[in-house]
């Protein structure tokens, strides 16, 4: 054993989970877990919503997702979707596994927390550069092409995005 190696990080797990932060500003944070081979996203709420909402959009987020499965050929994979509330904000988590997630599916997710948390839904206006030099379209191929990798690639080191005042972090632990 050799004090002091430390592993070479993936470049297209750290480039996936900043594409996905630039994308999409409604996600807060977004981590690669490699023991679960899957990502886990969260969206902040200003305010912790009323359990019948919250249960109302997990559940929308929950069929939206297996019918784009259907649509798509894939087959059903791990979805988990629950909300955490710390004091006056919540986070609402929603966990895909990595083999059967698409960008499709991510900006169809994005949307619907968009459109269902409104203004309550903390998103970071710094985050998406709306100069004409920022592609969306060329992100969104980067994106799936980053996720295509992953599914063939073993990543073994755990990965966290973060936003902060407007910059996007990602720790390789």
């Amino acid at each position: 054993m050799q004090f002091g190696h430390k592993k070479k990080p993936n470049m297209d797990g750290i480039n996936l989970l900043v594409s996905i932060l630039v994308c999409y500003p409604e996600i807060g944070t977004i981590s690669f877990e490699p023991k679960e081979d899957a990502l886990h996203f969260s969206f902040a709420l200003q305010e912790v919503p009323p359990r019948q909402v919250y249960e109302d959009v997990g559940e929308l987020i929950r069929e939206s997702i297996l019918t784009y499965h259907s649509l798509e050929g894939y087959e059903n994979g791990r979805i988990e979707i629950y909300l955490e509330g710390q004091g006056h904000t919540a986070f609402f988590h929603i966990v895909r596994d990595i083999r059967t997630i698409s960008q499709g599916e991510i900006s169809m997710i994005s949307t619907i927390m968009r459109e269902r948390f409104g203004e309550t839904l903390i998103v970071d206006p710094d985050s998406r550069p709306d100069d004409f030099e920022f592609d969306l379209a060329a992100h969104e191929n980067a994106i799936d092409h980053m996720i295509g990798t992953l599914k063939i690639a073993r990543v073994t080191n755990r990965m966290i995005g973060i936003r902060e005042e407007g910059r996007v972090l990602v720790f390789n632990k």
